[in-house]
């Protein structure tokens, strides 16, 4: 994933269930996942293994040698007593169960910005919350030690959907975001939850892989209000390598945001050696203007050494400043450069009067010259959820 969990020791649950000040997980390269003392903590548990954060699968058969899971593309067939490529899912009885249900590992109020989402009502603050797992592997996974293992391994809270929906409203937050490891190994915890903030009016933002099957992801976009999909690379080779996956189903997963009306923001890591081929940046804008998603934003992230990708450079500022021309001259109308502070590509420029309209100076909004969703210099129509 593209955004970092927190470790810093500031309080933001002011009138937390917990019982404590707070959780806050944001920026680091690795140590423990949470920065409170969990043996402090009557709703700390170290295992899952338990009917409280066990729930049966909603997207499944049981074939011939057990059951077959059918939410995302790696399709596992998981015998009795075996759990799935993503960590969360185990066959028990001849029956599909999840053990990522109210046990996040990770717990965060956040900017919108963080996500990133830039069009999608700035300056608001997302509710975030993960628990362990992953279907996909990732070389350069930059959260690897909560996406890279199951619930059983990490230190979790109590935290039912409803206490979700409870705390994003008592800390002030528009938005739910699933985020850190990946929303689709804890589905079944991220469909309810989102179907209770719906009911309340409060927003739900994925922050995905996009490697999930049509069924599910349609399932689930009923409740989703926005989306940040990383497209790791735009070849089918360097995904198997470098992300233990194929691309053709995060194309689909794009398609289908858009045909179901999320609003969709994509994200683009240039990892050097790996996706900072100038031809391979092309193909991929070409494919997103030929499909009509050239209006939604795109960020072309810095990669920083991490996990089993140390031994790479960071990414050059150039190399992300050239996948900004080649995407702009390719026709996508808004494109961001991410992980470089400063940057004037983390600002939104009108495409059409090219003056700038929102300033950021890291997650703060300083400047914003939108209103009624238009550009207030020449009245051109800014595609986003403004508020």
């Amino acid at each position: 994933m593209s955004e970092k969990k927190h470790i810093n020791k500031r309080a933001f649950l002011k009138k937390s269930f917990l019982g404590i000040t707070g959780i806050i997980l944001g920026n680091k390269l690795s140590g423990n996942i949470l920065s409170t003392n969990p043996s402090s903590m009557d709703t700390f548990s170290s295992s899952t293994n338990t009917d409280k954060n066990t729930r049966e699968a909603m997207h499944y058969k049981v074939v011939a040698n057990g059951v077959q899971c059918e939410l995302c593309p790696n399709l596992c067939i998981l015998k009795e007593g075996k759990t799935g490529l993503c960590r969360t899912r185990f066959n028990k009885v001849g029956k599909l169960y999840t053990m990522a249900f109210g046990n996040p590992c990770a717990i965060n109020s956040d900017p919108i910005e963080k996500k990133p989402l830039y069009h999608f009502y700035p300056a608001s603050r997302a509710f975030s919350i993960a628990t362990a797992g992953c279907n996909l592997t990732c070389l350069n996974c930059q959260n690897w030690d909560i996406s890279q293992v199951s619930p059983k391994e990490t230190r979790n809270y109590n935290l039912p959907p409803a206490k979700v929906v409870s705390e994003a409203l008592a800390n002030n937050c528009k938005s739910i975001a699933y985020t850190y490891a990946e929303p689709i190994a804890f589905y079944e915890y991220v469909y309810e939850t989102a179907k209770l903030a719906h009911e309340k009016g409060i927003k739900n933002v994925f922050i995905s892989n996009g490697y999930i099957n049509e069924k599910p992801l349609r399932d689930i976009a009923k409740y989703l209000d926005a989306a940040n999909i990383n497209l790791k690379a735009f070849d089918d080779d360097t995904y198997k390598k470098l992300n233990g996956g194929t691309l053709q189903p995060i194309l689909n997963t794009l398609k289908i945001l858009k045909e179901e009306k999320v609003w969709l923001e994509i994200t683009n890591l240039i990892i050097p050696s790996w996706t900072d081929k100038p031809d391979m940046i092309k193909k991929m804008c070409d494919w997103l203007y030929k499909n009509n998603l050239h209006e939604y934003p795109l960020h072309f992230s810095k990669f920083v050494p991490l996990y089993k990708l140390t031994h790479l450079p960071i990414t050059p500022v150039a190399t992300l400043e050239k996948a900004k021309e080649i995407a702009l001259k390719a026709g996508i109308k808004y494109v961001y450069i991410g992980n470089v502070p400063g940057n004037e590509a983390e600002n939104t420029f009108c495409p059409k009067c090219k003056k700038k309209i929102i300033e950021r100076k890291g997650y703060k909004i300083s400047l914003n010259n939108i209103k009624e969703n238009k550009c207030t210099s020449c009245g051109e129509k800014i595609s986003g959820i403004w508020g």
